[in-house]
């Protein structure tokens, strides 16, 4: 009995004596710290909310995570590889060229930079030198040297790891700003109007002829003549 006690303790003492190591040898891949882009509406936003047909990433799109420096939309996730096929029939969010983007955080960690890339060059960064950002985090971004479809790849950097989190945004830069400036329809000119009833001789007034009484009887549903 005493032999069974000791080798318990021993192997629980063991257990505490190895727990650090064990923690210290996971992947340094993972933040605990999830995001994405709501809106616009990236892709994995629309994976989500069911406007695209996608595979995993619909469950977790906050989970769009990579090592720092990547360009796809993925992240470098094999399971999320739907978000970097551009004929999936995203939807493309026509906006002007100022545009909000805001995060969507389900956990909150501290950051190094928020970076905004189309075709491969940076057009916004925003330091956030190590702060913990709050659960909703915009930024405004010019996208002036821009027009037309453009897919835009946000980036959020973790700032006490390797990894940073991905999110792809399709766009149609300046559309918003032209549907905006267009014209209202305008009223026909006085000439184009129709022309007036023809009227009878001058000092003559036409009245609208008084309606025939009806006899006396249950009464009737007024109905409009075709």
């Amino acid at each position: 009995m005493n032999l069974n006690l000791r080798r318990k303790t021993a192997a629980a003492a063991a257990g505490v004596l190895a727990a650090p190591f064990a923690f210290a040898m996971l992947p340094a891949g993972t933040a605990y710290a999830h995001g994405y882009v709501s809106s616009p509406e990236s892709r994995q936003a629309q994976c989500a909310a069911g406007t695209v047909d996608c595979g995993e990433i619909q469950w977790e799109p906050q989970s769009v995570e990579g090592p720092k420096g990547l360009t796809s939309c993925s992240g470098g996730n094999t399971r999320f590889a739907d978000l970097d096929d551009d004929g999936k029939g995203w939807e493309v969010t026509p906006v002007g060229t100022t545009v909000d983007f805001t995060w969507t955080l389900t956990a909150q960690h501290r950051t190094s930079t928020w970076e905004y890339f189309i075709g491969g060059e940076r057009v916004a960064v925003v330091d956030d030198g190590g702060a913990q950002p709050p659960a909703s985090v915009t930024h405004t971004v010019d996208l002036s040297g821009y027009s037309g479809p453009q897919k835009l790849l946000a980036v959020w950097n973790i700032a006490d790891t390797p990894n940073a989190f991905y999110a792809c945004v399709d766009l149609d830069v300046g559309a918003a700003a032209a549907n905006e400036e267009a014209p209202a329809a305008e009223a026909p000119a006085a000439d184009e109007q129709a022309p007036p009833v023809e009227e009878a001789a001058a000092g003559h007034e036409h009245h609208a002829a008084p309606a025939p009484a009806e006899p006396a009887g249950p009464p009737k549903r007024l109905c409009r003549s075709s």
